[in-house]
């Protein structure tokens, strides 16, 4: 009975863990947990037997990140509407946009005026998709092969495309977020992706939910210096985003 209970717990466990960071790889959920990689993959596969999660190579991704869910089954739906309409704040007519992908984006996307008229950059082809639904947004899609993993086009013609451009803005999600290590995701061609993102920008906007902050993945995107905004859906002076302000980085 008790060896069912824990694996209940650590179920529930991975769950919360995959919705917080929308994917998340078998290596790092086996030593959050401190279990074999073994465990977590019968776990990631009874899971995904349920329609709990979705398997992706190596790992697992949040079932609110497919295509085809409903926004009010996402995650921390409330939390990311907030988070939405505290970005709408910062667009202005006639903007050239980049933006990235997530639930937290698309709720984003979802909130903006139909009468809002601007030109919108993505490397996310589900955003592409969403932005459809906003008659007055130019959409320029940034072709290349799509990652299985983060859902975005990767690759050499991606990156030239990018260091051609300079957007007045740079919206993007992330898997994690620390003070003192800055952004960071456990995938090596989203990485690249994000960080050619930032360089094409005047000015980057990083939207996450509280829960990612204060925790790390293995591979770094960016120091909190690169950005220019923090957006959560916390008041900008909750004492858990104190550690976050520096001289440039403004929290909304």
């Amino acid at each position: 009975m008790s060896i069912s209970l824990l694996k209940k717990e650590r179920k529930d466990l991975i769950l919360k863990e995959i919705n917080i960071h929308t994917r998340i790889s078998l290596n790092e959920l086996a030593e959050k947990l401190n279990v074999s990689e073994d465990t977590i993959r019968r776990d990631i596969n009874e899971l995904s037997e349920d329609g709990e999660i979705i398997k992706i190579r190596g790992g697992a991704m949040s079932k609110a990140y497919h295509h085809g869910s409903n926004l009010q089954e996402t995650y921390a739906h409330s939390q990311k509407e907030i988070i939405g309409k505290k970005t709408l704040t910062l667009l202005k007519e006639g903007m050239l946009v980049l933006i990235g992908g997530g639930t937290t984006i698309r709720e984003f996307v979802k909130l903006i005026p139909d009468d809002f008229s601007a030109t919108f950059m993505t490397v996310n082809p589900l955003t592409a998709v969403e932005l459809l639904d906003k008659p007055n947004i130019e959409i320029i899609l940034i072709g290349g092969q799509v990652s299985r993993y983060s859902q975005m086009t990767v690759g050499g013609e991606v990156h030239q495309r990018l260091s051609e451009m300079k957007a007045d803005l740079c919206i993007i999600g992330t898997n994690a977020l620390d003070a003192h290590g800055g952004l960071t995701d456990s995938d090596w061609e989203t990485i690249q992706v994000k960080k050619s993102m930032m360089k094409a920008a005047k000015k980057v906007v990083v939207v996450a939910i509280s829960e990612k902050l204060n925790s790390v993945m293995k591979m770094k995107v960016a120091d909190l210096q690169e950005i220019d905004y923090l957006i959560t859906e916390l008041p900008a002076d909750a004492d858990i985003l104190t550690s976050f302000k520096n001289n440039k980085l403004e929290i909304l």
